[in-house]
């Protein structure tokens, strides 16, 4: 993924997208040290505030609601981006749970 391609994101647009890598790495309820790993460096290439980082890191802590992760909400335009962000926290750690991948499938359909 671009790390080019995240700075041009607004700050709505950042989180709403680690909103969705947060909640793609809850998938199988266990955030892994290479799922935070993967996260970093995204926050690392947003160059976020110290509010939006604590957002974050909230995230990751507690998965964020449902409600704040519709995928049909992702403007056309970002949705390609939001699913490689979606693949790679679910392939951070090596594994792809029977979870992960029906989380991968209903993305790809509601994103179409």
């Amino acid at each position: 993924m671009s790390l080019t391609n995240l700075a041009r994101l607004s700050r709505e647009e950042r989180l709403r997208l680690l909103r969705f890598v947060a909640s793609f790495a809850w998938a199988d309820l266990t955030i892994r040290d290479e799922e935070r790993a993967f996260v970093a460096r995204l926050m690392r290439g947003m160059a976020l505030d110290a509010e939006d980082a604590r957002a974050v890191a909230g995230w990751l802590a507690v998965p964020p609601s449902p409600d704040d992760v519709d995928p049909t909400e992702v403007p056309r335009v970002h949705r390609q981006l939001f699913g490689e962000a979606a693949r790679e926290v679910v392939l951070a750690d090596g594994e792809v749970a029977p979870e992960e991948r029906e989380y991968l499938k209903l993305l790809e359909l509601l994103t179409r």
